[in-house]
């Protein structure tokens, strides 16, 4: 199934897994080698340390002339992180690249989680909490790391 995949995605997936960034592991799922599962690791010193967070990515038949689908499957209090997992980040829309790759991406997304953006939300009401009351979100997203991003 490898032969069928552009050389850039299998040597993409290779070094994923060869190479694995820091806190983030990204493995092809057996029956589709275009669809990843993810996991990173809430990063340290943001409300989300000691999470451990799932999510997919998707590579489309036109990467990478387009950005991969990625979601969070665990739940998450982000004003950039929607209830569906929805992620609004830059290089996933209007500023994706082809020089950029699914490491770039997952790396960008573990930053995300380290610095949120309320000014630019996807979560409205989680971008106002935290706009109104930070100190109050931020106990809220640690709240919620521990429920639903527990090491499993």
């Amino acid at each position: 199934m490898m032969n069928s995949l552009p050389k850039r995605i299998i040597k993409e997936t290779q070094r994923l897994i060869s190479e694995p960034a820091p806190g983030i592991s990204a493995t092809p799922a057996t029956d589709n080698v275009r669809y990843f599962n993810v996991i990173i690791a809430g990063p340290v010193e943001s409300p989300f340390e000691g999470g451990i967070f799932h999510l997919e990515l998707f590579l489309t038949d036109d990467y990478p002339m387009s950005a991969p689908k990625v979601r969070f499957l665990t739940k998450i209090y982000h004003p950039n992180i929607d209830k569906l997992g929805r992620i609004c980040l830059d290089i996933l829309k209007e500023k994706w690249s082809p020089a950029l790759q699914i490491r770039t991406v997952l790396l960008s997304i573990q930053a995300l989680l380290s610095a949120p953006n309320p000014d630019d939300p996807l979560a409205n009401d989680v971008a106002e909490h935290w706009k109104t009351n930070e100190k109050e979100a931020i106990s809220k997203a640690k709240e919620w790391t521990k429920l639903y991003a527990n090491k499993e």
